[in-house]
């Protein structure tokens, strides 16, 4: 009789509706990237991408619209493979990371498209700016670790234009904007 509950107790708790789970952003791991791509005067594209950031998000596939996240980053923490630009990218001309050392990003809604692509809107602060951009995203997958864990993965593009955040420095119309690609991994806590 007791194996008879159990089994039937387990088998209930397995058609249960996934619910909302909260994650950390796996960056110990390096499992989560914030890179950004820019014309260098429409001649050549510059890469680079910022190498410390931390954040959490809280997820639920059947409930998507109530999922939020929100993520913090150390902006002299920009790495452009070369140290002379990287440093002018601190410099007020850009970054202002002596006034500014952190860029945020707190979502404010997520509006589902189709399948697992969704677009998330919330507020991005950037060099003292604070404005509402729209990340195209799209989850990744998810599911348990090798370690008994369970992760979730998600990416997203969008487009900053450079003046909307102070960033005064003018290279002309074909480096006006910067394109950012996110990829984060969340560990479920």
């Amino acid at each position: 009789m007791k194996k008879l509950f159990l089994a039937a107790s387990l088998a209930a708790l397995m058609t249960l509706p996934a619910q909302a789970a909260d994650y950390v952003i796996d960056t110990q791991g390096a499992h989560a990237f914030v890179q950004f791509k820019i014309s260098h005067l429409g001649y050549s594209w510059l890469y680079g991408r910022f190498n410390t950031f931390s954040g959490d998000f809280s997820y639920d596939a059947a409930k998507l619209a109530e999922s939020k996240i929100q993520l913090t980053i150390d902006t002299s923490s920009v790495d452009s493979n070369h140290a002379e630009r990287d440093k002018h990218l601190r410099s007020a001309d850009f970054l202002n990371v002596g006034k500014h050392p952190k860029a945020t990003f707190v979502s404010t809604k997520v509006v589902e498209r189709d399948n697992n692509n969704f677009d998330l809107y919330g507020n991005l602060t950037l060099n003292g700016v604070t404005k509402e951009v729209v990340i195209a995203a799209e989850k990744t997958g998810e599911g348990k670790d090798p370690w008994g864990g369970y992760r979730a993965g998600f990416s997203g593009t969008t487009t900053l234009t450079l003046k909307d955040f102070a960033i005064s420095m003018d290279l002309g119309p074909a480096s006006a904007t910067v394109q950012m690609e996110l990829s984060v991994e969340g560990i479920r806590k």
